[in-house]
C-alpha cells in the first residue's frame, strides 16, 4: 500500500499511523484470546470450582462457565464505556490513546494472575480472580476494538479500503498464532512468571504508545 501510486501522500502519512496501532491490536488479543486457552486451562485445573468448599452450596462450577464472562460483561459494560466516550465530547481521548488503554487493562488482566498464583503449590485459587481478570480484559476490549475496526477504515488508502479493514482482522489471527507458540511455555515457566512477562509486555507497550500519540495523531493526518 505505501509504495503504490495510487497512494496519496496523506495517505502515506495515515499508513505510517497505523502500524504502531496494529502491532498494539495484535498485543492485545494475545492476552484477550488466551481466555479461551490458559484461562480456560487454569480454571479447570487451578481454580476452586466446589462451592461447597466457600460458602457450603453443594455444587460444582463447570469451568466452561467461565468462557461466559466475555460476552456477559461485554453486553454489561459496553452501554456503559460508549456513554463514557460520548461525555467526555471534545475531552474524548484520541485513538492512539485508547489503544494504550486496551494495553493497559490487558496487561493488568494478566498481572493481576500473579497474586494469588505467586505463592505456588497445590491449593486451588478464588474463581474471583479469574472474574477480575475477565473483567478488565473487557473493558481494555471496549476500549481498543472498535476503535480499531472504526480507526482502519477512516486510514485506509480509497484504492485499498477493503485491504486496510482486512488488517485489523489480521492483527487477530495474528495473535492467535502467536499465542499457539506462547502457551508452550506455561508448562515451561509456570503461571506467575507466564502471567507476568506477557502482562508487563503490554505495559511496556502502553507506555510507548502514549509516548507516540503525538506522532500517531499527526500522522493520522486530521483523522481522531
Amino acid at each position: 500500500m505505501y509504495r503504490s501510486n495510487d497512494v496519496t501522500t496523506v495517505e502515506r502519512s495515515r499508513i505510517l499511523a497505523y502500524v504502531p496501532l496494529f502491532i498494539a491490536g495484535v498485543m492485545f488479543w494475545s492476552i484477550q484470546e488466551q481466555g479461551a486457552n490458559v484461562l480456560s486451562i487454569f480454571a479447570k485445573e487451578k481454580t476452586q470450582l466446589d462451592l461447597n468448599q466457600m460458602f457450603g452450596i453443594d455444587f460444582t462450577v463447570p469451568a466452561a462457565w467461565f468462557q461466559s464472562l466475555n460476552p456477559i460483561f461485554i453486553v454489561l459494560l459496553a452501554p456503559v464505556i460508549s456513554t463514557l466516550w460520548s461525555k467526555l465530547g471534545k475531552y474524548n481521548p484520541s485513538t492512539p490513546l485508547k489503544f494504550a488503554f486496551g494495553l493497559l487493562f490487558a496487561g493488568a488482566s494478566f498481572l493481576i494472575m500473579i497474586i494469588p498464583t505467586i505463592n505456588g503449590g497445590d491449593a486451588l485459587y478464588n474463581p474471583m480472580w479469574l472474574v477480575a481478570s475477565f473483567v478488565l480484559c473487557v473493558i481494555g476490549e471496549l476500549c481498543l476494538s472498535p476503535t480499531g475496526s472504526s480507526v482502519s477504515v477512516k486510514l485506509a488508502p480509497e484504492a485499498f479500503s477493503s485491504q486496510m479493514l482486512s488488517l485489523w482482522f489480521l492483527t487477530n489471527a495474528s495473535a492467535q498464532a502467536i499465542n499457539a507458540q506462547l502457551v508452550k511455555l506455561v508448562d515451561i515457566v509456570g503461571y506467575t512468571n507466564y502471567f507476568g512477562v506477557i502482562g508487563g509486555l503490554a505495559i511496556v507497550l502502553f507506555v510507548l504508545m502514549v509516548i507516540l500519540n503525538r506522532w500517531i495523531s499527526k500522522h493520522m493526518e486530521g483523522i481522531h
